[in-house]
């Protein structure tokens, strides 16, 4: 028996399809007045299964990335973890890699599957990395939040602060040679502060001591492919940092 879709299913459908418009450079959509009617209603016979959050430190003592990620796992420190199917540590070379990267958060497809930039995103970063002359568990791919903001909103500064300790614990034990900041939250999180990523974007920064170069967020260049040449142009300056040059392009 096919179970029915949720209401919280549909909308998340719905999402899907309207980013999918929106990539194909459809810029208006018409929708019927009844369907929004019914997508504001109040859902009332859907209840969320209740999850204790219990706001405990996350220890600063971890020894290894997988007393981190075993943390991460069954953490329950913010309200994030009440809305995820699966948490997502992060993954990669973990000593000491040229490159961290570093996003904002989990998307659909890495809250299905517990790991970072897996969906079109992740496709557009797989391929950035490879420009510059690695492959992917070569370099690090963190986020600033362990677990997924419903509908994908940005998180909030209380679940960035809550969660940063993660990130800044794997940073200390990872010893990366360069971060990279995918987008304006990213830095934000890292650097504690709001930014405008149009801006500080190829400014080198510092973190922890180590070099931080800020950049734009791949699922942003989906959006407008023209911003590429500048993150482009963000890379090389993180590959000349590390006294490598491009590859050749096949």
């Amino acid at each position: 028996m096919t179970a029915e879709p949720t209401l919280y299913g549909l909308i998340d459908d719905l999402e899907k399809y309207l980013e999918y418009q929106r990539d194909e450079g459809v810029q208006r959509v018409e929708v019927d007045r009844a369907v929004l009617e019914e997508l504001a209603r109040e859902p009332t016979e859907e209840k969320a299964e209740e999850v204790t959050v219990e706001a405990a430190p996350i220890p600063a003592d971890f020894e290894s990335l997988e007393q981190i990620a075993e943390h991460v796992l069954r953490c329950r420190s913010c309200p994030l973890c009440q809305e995820r199917i699966h948490a997502v540590p992060g993954e990669g070379n973990g000593d000491a890699p040229d490159i961290l990267f570093v996003g904002e958060g989990p998307g659909a497809d890495e809250d299905q599957l517990g790991r970072p930039f897996v969906g079109k995103a992740g496709q557009l970063l797989d391929k950035m990395i490879e420009a510059m002359g690695y492959k992917r568990e070569q370099v690090f791919i963190a986020n600033i939040v362990k677990c997924r903001p419903l509908n994908n909103r940005k998180p909030l500064p209380e679940e960035m602060e809550m969660c940063m300790p993660y990130l800044h614990q794997q940073i200390r034990l990872i010893r990366p040679k360069v971060i990279v900041g995918l987008g304006g939250t990213a830095m934000e999180g890292l650097l504690g502060n709001k930014v405008s990523i149009t801006r500080m974007r190829g400014i080198w920064q510092e973190y922890q001591g180590i070099r931080l170069m800020p950049t734009f967020h791949p699922s942003y260049l989906l959006r407008d492919p023209s911003k590429k040449k500048e993150a482009w142009l963000d890379l090389k300056m993180v590959l000349a940092e590390l006294g490598k040059e491009p590859p050749p392009r096949k």
